[in-house]
């Protein structure tokens, strides 16, 4: 019998941002977290191809960058991404990225420029030229989006590799509100598109890597979980598995019944 086709993701399909190769499509969150060995085991459990962490919460002075929680970060020994999260004005944001890359040696930045405290929705105004300023100080932006169409093409526009729209508000765990509109950003943006916010289920991120999306990033979810540990390690399962759906292509939905079982013996009278 010939052995099962096999495609193991993490060698032979990375994920592929600003030129740069990671191990994993999935991309975890550290905040909310019961303790910090939570957090560290749930890294382990699900390999994520990046960590965000947000400055701002955590402090922005050298001198915390090598205790405590940036120890941690430094064991676990994944790619930081660090996140503008809780800043309202481009001012504050080009700030926030530019403490981060000194602090993290990095020009890795997740793009969040907060219009509204109650849904955490994206300041959309003045999001695409916040991104041009951060990318013509030579920052690899990640943009924390809404899922209009014309809002993303505007930041792939101006140099954005990759844009992350949301599938809910931030937190909600809603799932994908709007599908819709992520797959037509799908269907339309060529640049790797990775969801961001929202998800809530591991079902969630199987979802929209059936529907071509390039990567998922998670906090809540994982954090809030009974057991971070295990969720942690079912939505890297789930994500893998979303993606090998999505490269063996999935058969068409039929409107009626289609017979499964071959009619090889059957009486010819029951073929009629």
């Amino acid at each position: 019998m010939t052995a099962p086709l096999t495609i193991p993701l993490k060698t032979t399909d990375p994920l592929v941002l600003y030129g740069e190769t990671f191990a994993s499509r999935l991309l975890l969150g550290t905040s909310r977290y019961p303790s910090p060995q939570v957090l560290e085991n749930a890294v382990k459990q699900s390999n994520p191809g990046m960590i965000t962490v947000s400055l701002r919460r955590q402090g922005t002075s050298t001198a915390q960058a090598h205790s405590g929680f940036w120890d941690l970060l430094k064991k676990m020994a994944v790619p930081v991404l660090p996140n503008t999260a809780g800043c309202h004005s481009p001012q504050e944001v080009i700030a926030t990225a530019q403490m981060a890359r000194e602090v993290f040696e990095t020009n890795w930045i997740k793009l969040e420029l907060i219009g509204d405290d109650y849904t955490l929705q994206p300041d959309t105004l003045r999001l695409v030229s916040t991104a041009e300023t951060l990318i013509k100080d030579g920052f690899k932006v990640l943009p924390y989006c809404t899922e209009d169409l014309i809002l993303c093409q505007r930041l792939v526009d101006v140099g954005c590799q990759a844009v992350m729209p949301w599938a809910a508000p931030i937190g909600t765990g809603q799932g994908p509100l709007n599908p819709y509109a992520l797959k037509l950003l799908r269907d339309r943006l060529k640049v790797p598109l990775l969801v961001d916010a929202g998800l809530g289920l591991p079902s969630h991120a199987c979802s929209v890597m059936e529907w071509g999306f390039d990567g998922v990033l998670l906090n809540t979810a994982v954090a809030l979980a009974d057991d971070p540990i295990a969720m942690a390690k079912a939505f890297a399962m789930a994500t893998d598995a979303g993606r090998t759906a999505y490269l063996s292509g999935a058969m068409k939905a039929q409107q009626s019944a289609q017979a499964s079982t071959p009619l090889v013996g059957t009486p010819f009278w029951h073929q009629n």
